[in-house]
């Protein structure tokens, strides 16, 4: 008879607990957030483009250019060097060509584009 008082009294937290369990939990916290309004109000944020397709040109004059295309339609990066310093440009919208300040262009995003870079004329460059 002694185990049977045992067994009872688990059985019976066991079952008031499930019914517990139904309550949703109150949040104990520290101090309201004082930026709660403004992130609420906030515009969405936008992530940066991805690459779309990185291509390695070789142009006219016999100089391979190497030019990253983003998934924008708008953007790419554009390297005269292997492992160089990348140059953003920029399209004013999708189908235009991409410019950059100091005399960078590249026109077209196929596998054949007309590139101009600082110091040379226009030329075309293929994959």
């Amino acid at each position: 008879m002694k185990y049977y008082i045992p067994l009872i009294a688990v059985a019976g937290l066991t079952m008031l607990s499930a019914c517990n369990n139904n309550k949703e939990p109150e949040v104990v916290g520290g101090p309201a957030d004082p930026m709660a309004e403004q992130l609420a109000n906030a515009a969405p944020v936008e992530l940066p483009p991805s690459v779309k397709a990185n291509k390695q040109f070789r142009c006219k004059d016999n100089s391979l250019i190497f030019v990253d295309f983003m998934s924008d339609d708008k953007t790419a990066q554009l390297r005269t060097e292997k492992g160089g310093t990348a140059t953003t440009l920029k399209a004013a919208e999708a189908g235009k060509p991409f410019t950059a300040d100091g005399g960078f262009e590249v026109s077209g995003s196929g596998n054949d584009v007309t590139i101009t870079v600082p110091g040379k004329k226009a030329q075309a460059c293929h994959v």
